[in-house]
């Protein structure tokens, strides 16, 4: 049986959002970034944790999941985010440009009806952080049709802690048992 996919974001996983006062985490180093469609005199300022590569690259090791980019930076996740966390190349999930205000437009992550199709009946963890409850629904019902899926939502103020990834490896162990009975998988983390 295959190890469920790890899905990851970036922005507001990664990438925290700056507080109320426009303060990120004091963990994060900043870095100029120039992604696709950009040149270089016009580059992105983001900050990363550098402890999140090893943590990530420990997860990886594992072999308990398959990490997959699931993000609006797309293949710069790969090609920018990556290398700054010194982690190997990640394939990830070619979602569309939608032409959308709010990441809500229809209740629920605009991300999600792409990511479902994209999993088929592939077992699923999803490290996001702007799930609605209709996500943790969704994740809910597909685990229940035999197709694990776990949502793991960090603060968007935060980000990504090590307490998340306990928690990826904890559902991705469970899941292997799981999927011979999908009926008793429950590991919709909320970890904040």
């Amino acid at each position: 049986m295959r190890p469920p996919y790890l899905l990851l974001d970036v922005d507001g996983v990664l990438i925290p959002f700056p507080d109320p006062e426009g303060a990120g985490p004091d963990t994060h180093t900043r870095h100029d970034v120039v992604p696709t469609g950009r040149t270089a005199d016009n580059p992105v300022t983001i900050w990363l944790n550098p402890a999140h590569g090893p943590l990530l690259m420990h997860v990886i090791r594992t072999s308990l999941v398959t990490p997959v980019w699931c993000t609006s930076w797309r293949q710069d996740a790969t090609t920018l985010i990556g290398p700054l966390l010194g982690l190997p190349p990640v394939p990830h999930v070619e979602l569309p440009r939608p032409q959308i205000t709010t990441s809500h437009p229809n209740g629920y992550l605009w991300k999600r009806d792409h990511v479902d199709d994209w999993l088929g009946d592939a077992p699923a963890i999803w490290i996001d952080d702007d799930f609605t409850n209709l996500d943790h629904e969704w994740a809910r019902e597909r685990t229940a049709r035999g197709h694990v899926t776990a949502l793991v939502q960090p603060d968007p103020h935060v980000g990504l802690l090590a307490e998340h990834l306990v928690e990826v490896l904890a559902c991705a162990a469970l899941s292997s048992v799981a999927r011979a009975d999908a009926s008793g998988f429950s590991c919709d983390a909320k970890v904040a």
